[in-house]
C-alpha cells in the first residue's frame, strides 16, 4: 500500500466503499467522530486535534469581549486587517508555501523561526502539513482529507475526523513524516514517543511553544493598545481560526462544476480562483494545483499575492535564499495561449458581425 495511501488516520467510516465510490457520512456519523476523536480521557493518542480545538475554544473568550467591551469602528478594522489579511497570508506564507510544499528557503533558522511566530499560534502544523501532501495527491478523490463532495461538515471538521495521522505506522512510515516535516524546524518524537502520543509533535513541545507565542503577542498588542486591542486581534484570530475551515469546500466549489474557462486553468480537480482569498491571503487555489511548488501563485495581472510579497522582500532582505515561482511557464503554458483563443473569437465574432450586417444591407 503507498505511503499516502494510509498515513492519516482512516475514519469509522471510512474513504471510499466497495464499489471505491466516496463514502459520504451522515451529519451523526460526523459530529460522532468527531467528538469521539476529541475524546483525551478515551484515548490520549487523541491530544492533537484536542489542542487545536482547545486553542480556539481559549480565543472565544476574548472574541467576545471585543464583540460587547471593546467593540469600537477602530477596533473592528484591526480585526479585520489582522483576522483576514495577516493571519490569512500568515497561513499561506508559512503552514502552505513552506512547511507543506518548501517553496522558498530560508538562509537560517533564525529566519524560519521569526516567520512562523509572525502571528499568534494557532493551527498545528503536523495536522496540516502531512493532510495537505495527500490532498494534493488525491484531490476530489476518496481519501482526500477535505473533500468537498463530503460536504461541508466533512470538510469543516476535517482537521479531526480526516486529518491526523495514523496511530498505527511502521517505523519506517514514521521516518518518512519525519523527513517530511523536518525543515519545518519543529523537533519530532522518536518512534517510541510516537507510539505513546499518536503524534510527530510531542505534546510538552507544543505547550510550551504556544504559552511563549501567544504570550509574547499580548504583550506586544497590550503596550501598543491596551487590553481593548489585545483582546480584539486574540479574537479575531479566533474569528479566522473558524472560519480558515471552511475554505477548501469552498476553494474546491463545493463539490460543484463552478470552474470557468480562461480563469481556472487545472480542470484535473474542482479546484477554483476565488477573488476574496486570493486578495487578502494569496491563495489563488487553481493555481496553485497547478503549480503547487511555487512561491507565487497570483500569476494573472490583477492578481494580489501579498504572501509571494512577503516571500520576495524577505528574499530582498537576505532571509530567504532561494525560492521557485512558475509565473513564467504559467504565461507560456495557459496565460498567453488563452490571450490568443479570445484574440480568434474575437476577430471570428467580427467577422461573422460585418457578414450578416452585409446581408442585411446589401
Amino acid at each position: 500500500m503507498a505511503f499516502l495511501d494510509h498515513v492519516l488516520q482512516t475514519p469509522s467510516y471510512g474513504w471510499k466503499d466497495t464499489n471505491g465510490d466516496l463514502v459520504k457520512p451522515t451529519t451523526g456519523q460526523i459530529f460522532s467522530e468527531f467528538f469521539s476523536r476529541l475524546n483525551v480521557f478515551k484515548n490520549k493518542k487523541n491530544w492533537l486535534p484536542f489542542f487545536s480545538w482547545f486553542k480556539v475554544l481559549c480565543l472565544t473568550p476574548f472574541f467576545l469581549l471585543f464583540l460587547f467591551h471593546f467593540f469600537s469602528l477602530y477596533m473592528l478594522l484591526a480585526a479585520f486587517l489582522y483576522s483576514m489579511i495577516i493571519m490569512g497570508t500568515h497561513g499561506t506564507i508559512w503552514h502552505h508555501r513552506y512547511c507543506t510544499h518548501g517553496a522558498y528557503k530560508f538562509k537560517n533558522n533564525f529566519w524560519r523561526f521569526f516567520t512562523q511566530n509572525l502571528t499568534l499560534n494557532v493551527i498545528p502544523e503536523e495536522i496540516y502539513v502531512i493532510s495537505h501532501h495527500v490532498h494534493h495527491s488525491k484531490s476530489d478523490e476518496p481519501g482526500d482529507p477535505y473533500n468537498a463532495y463530503g460536504g461541508f461538515l466533512y470538510c469543516f471538521l476535517a482537521d479531526v475526523n480526516h486529518q491526523p495521522i495514523a496511530k498505527d505506522l511502521s517505523e519506517k512510515d514514521y521516518n518518512r513524516i519525519n523527513l517530511l516535516m523536518l525543515h519545518t524546524g519543529i523537533k519530532g518524537n522518536t518512534y517510541a514517543q510516537y507510539q505513546k502520543w499518536g503524534s510527530y509533535v510531542n505534546p510538552g513541545r507544543a505547550v510550551l511553544s504556544w504559552i511563549l507565542n501567544w504570550s509574547f503577542w499580548y504583550l506586544v498588542f497590550f503596550l501598543i493598545g491596551g487590553h481593548a486591542l489585545a483582546c480584539t486581534l486574540f479574537g479575531a484570530a479566533g474569528f479566522w481560526a473558524v472560519g480558515v475551515r471552511t475554505f477548501n469546500y469552498e476553494g474546491h466549489g463545493k463539490g460543484s462544476g463552478v470552474q470557468r474557462e480562461g480563469i481556472d486553468f487545472n480542470n484535473k480537480d474542482k479546484s477554483v480562483n476565488q477573488v476574496w482569498p486570493g486578495f487578502v491571503a494569496g491563495e489563488w487555489h487553481n493555481n496553485h494545483h497547478l503549480f503547487p511548488k511555487s512561491a507565487r501563485s497570483g500569476f494573472k495581472p490583477m492578481q494580489l499575492d501579498l504572501a509571494w510579497q512577503y516571500i520576495k522582500l524577505m528574499n530582498r532582505l537576505g532571509a530567504v535564499k532561494s525560492y521557485k515561482d512558475n509565473k513564467k511557464q504559467f504565461h507560456e503554458l495557459y496565460y498567453l495561449p488563452e490571450l490568443a483563443r479570445q484574440k480568434e473569437l474575437a476577430v471570428e465574432k467580427l467577422a461573422i458581425s460585418k457578414s450578416l450586417k452585409g446581408q442585411i444591407n446589401p
